[in-house]
């Protein structure tokens, strides 16, 4: 049995559902990959950079919501990112931070130090995986540790372990998916009769959705995606300002139904299609005609074909995920990198 120190960077619903399930696979964690853990280091906005090198009781770090609370759980504040490193001393770091598309900061930043302090890093936060896949790649090698980010597309459904780990010297061609829940669940509620802004409501009460979803409804969210997994799986670096996109705000409702009802729905389509010059992508509504396994997703939902130079296609579906698929991502990634 290992002890792992863990480190948390953002404190926000991922990180501290991801606190809830390492509590509730303990056993687990502990019975089949020889996995035990403190977590010795939490830092956000709210709380500052805390630290209890003993490692902070679970519980009690799920009740905290700012920095006062951390002094009866044995905590101390640091004033900087390297003396938390220093005085948490982590193992593994998740960073869970909000997205940067600009520049993908400070959340690279975040992994780097990390990564160059002997941590493992974990992300659900896709501005490294665009911005900085390749330097960061290549940092975690040459220390011996794992940079690892599955729960940044399709949430912990293992999209890029799947290729990295099952599916060696496969060579993509191509891919296309419905891969952000806010704009599949406004067009879902614009068909079944609610305006746009009632639509974005729901998606917002479902949690889907930020209270500015700007970056979703515009297709920024969508874009980011695309550039990761081209990143990623086809080995090509694009940048998501270089991603085609187009998104649903201009759809009326009126448009949306007509389309449903004459078998041919509108979806927000991401593409990405291997050519000469490199891969050419985009994100754009489309209509899709009711044969296509696309236009019966619907809500939360998500789906990504690939086409392969060994198999001609095959389609992951991911059916309504909660915020415990994403920290489940984080955690596969833990014990990934824990067993290399």
């Amino acid at each position: 049995m290992k002890t792992f120190r863990l480190g948390l960077i953002g404190f926000g619903n991922v990180n501290r559902t991801l606190v809830e399930l390492l509590q509730r696979k303990d056993i687990q964690l502990g019975e089949r990959h020889g996995i035990d853990w403190r977590i010795t280091g939490v830092c956000s906005r709210r709380i500052g950079w805390q630290v209890n090198a003993d490692g902070f009781v679970p519980d009690e770090l799920l009740r905290a919501r700012n920095s006062d609370a951390f002094v009866g759980m044995g905590g101390q504040e640091y004033p900087r990112y390297s003396d938390w490193l220093d005085a948490a001393q982590p193992d593994a770091v998740f960073e869970a931070t909000s997205l940067n598309v600009e520049s993908g900061q400070p959340a690279i930043d975040h992994i780097r130090a990390a990564l160059e302090h002997g941590a493992h890093a974990i992300t659900a936060n896709k501005g490294p995986v665009v911005h900085a896949y390749e330097e960061l790649r290549d940092l975690a090698a040459g220390r011996g540790k794992q940079f690892l980010f599955e729960s940044t597309v399709m949430d912990g459904i293992p999209i890029f372990s799947l290729f990295r780990n099952t599916l060696p010297a496969i060579e993509v061609k191509s891919f296309k998916g419905i891969l952000n829940s806010t704009t599949n669940v406004i067009l879902t509620g614009m068909e079944r009769g609610l305006s746009f802004d009632e639509s974005l409501r729901l998606a917002q009460e479902l949690g889907v959705a930020e209270t500015d979803a700007s970056y979703d409804i515009d297709g920024w969210d969508a874009a980011v995606k695309v550039a990761a997994l081209v990143n990623v799986i086809m080995a090509v670096h694009l940048p998501p300002q270089k991603v085609e996109r187009k998104g649903i705000r201009e759809l009326s409702g009126e448009a949306v139904r007509s389309a449903r009802n004459s078998g041919s729905p509108y979806k927000l389509i991401c593409r990405a299609q291997r050519n000469q010059s490199g891969v050419s992508a985009s994100v754009c509504p489309e209509q899709i005609p009711l044969s296509d396994p696309m236009a019966l997703v619907s809500g939360t939902s998500s789906i990504i074909q690939f086409e392969t130079d060994i198999f001609p296609a095959f389609t992951i579906t991911e059916e309504n995920p909660g915020l415990f698929a994403t920290a489940y991502g984080m955690l596969a990634d833990f014990i990934r990198a824990a067993s290399s």
